[in-house]
């Protein structure tokens, strides 16, 4: 059994038994994925892809065990890599970042530019989604970390680091009769509304407030970017509901941002790691910078609870409110 070949095996599953395309990815050829597949398979005497003539067509039960016991091994011989890494340069590498618009717009940009200067030769790779795929990527390793506040807890590998609590605020054009007197469920319910998409930045909080008091909010277009609200609120389509991170006083001055925390419970924020993840120096003090209460000491402790104790670590600490 070569490592090579369960690489193989990892990658093609994740290009959706598309064995062209892996061997694009990793610049070999599709018959040298295809022979050491069948080498592996022939040495373990079990299929782990069923076929119909030369294509894959499913991850066989027996597939399925090994395919994640293979993804297991890739991860640790990667922790291997960086652990010599870490001792031969602490100060070079690269760090991957899965996140959304609004963490990347808004919350982001001064942490990263800190990072940047203080680390030069730390290679930083941004990739946005929509928070179940940001989840994922870090999940098959193919980011360090996650940030988003919707659906990393719907991934039990992940370790979950709370780092900050926000609210909403209503953007409405200046004179727009919303503008005028106590914001109110009531009062939003009677406006056509632009949020976000379900299952972005918070969305299901804005929706359980509703509920609860036997309101339909009007939401005539979600998006899953900031920007696009505010562009369709300028365009009289309707009243926005956005994270109040990403009204820009200076940016938005044609448009009001009415405070929203009484009407809406808060939200949090998380940092999500794959549990057996090496941190390097720097991946510490990334995510310190993000939210300076999590210092290495604790980040230790998180990645070695178990998941169900995790989240007790955090019981004692309040949130910074952005």
């Amino acid at each position: 059994m070569k490592l090579q070949q369960l690489r193989y095996v990892w990658e093609v599953t994740r290009h959706n038994l598309n064995v062209s395309a892996t061997a694009q990815s990793l610049y070999t050829s599709q018959p040298g994925i295809s022979k050491q597949i069948r080498l592996l398979e022939d040495e373990l005497g079990v299929e782990i892809f069923a076929r119909s003539g030369k294509h894959l067509t499913r991850v066989t039960p027996a597939g399925e065990a090994i395919v994640e016991l293979a993804g297991q091994v890739l991860r640790l011989t990667d922790n291997i890599k960086q652990v010599a890494q870490e001792h031969s340069d602490e100060r070079r590498g690269s760090l991957s970042i899965a996140t959304t618009h609004t963490q990347a717009r808004y919350a982001l940009p001064p942490v990263i530019g800190e990072f940047t200067r203080k680390y030069p030769d730390v290679a930083l790779h941004m990739q946005q989604g929509t928070p179940k795929q940001i989840a994922q990527m870090v999940s098959d390793g193919m980011a360090d970390f996650a940030i988003c506040t919707e659906s990393l807890e719907l991934f039990a590998d992940l370790v979950l680091l709370p780092c900050y609590r926000w609210n909403r605020c209503v953007l409405v054009p200046r004179g727009h009769p919303l503008a005028e007197g106590e914001l109110t469920l009531e009062r939003l319910a009677d406006q056509a509304i632009v949020t976000y998409v379900f299952g972005f930045t918070g969305r299901s909080q804005l929706d359980d407030a509703f509920r609860a008091s036997g309101l339909t909010p009007n939401v005539v277009l979600t998006a899953a970017d900031a920007d696009v609200i505010k562009t369709y609120v300028r365009l009289g389509l309707g009243v926005g509901i956005v994270a109040h991170m990403a009204y820009d006083p200076m940016l938005d001055e044609d448009l009001v941002a009415l405070e929203a925390g009484h009407l809406f419970e808060s939200s949090v924020t998380k940092i999500g790691i794959r549990r057996g993840t090496f941190m390097r120096g720097y991946m510490y003090d990334f995510v310190k910078g993000f939210a300076g209460h999590l210092d290495r000491d604790l980040v230790d402790a998180a990645l070695a609870a178990g998941p169900r104790h995790e989240a007790e670590l955090f019981d004692d600490i309040e949130l910074p409110m952005r």
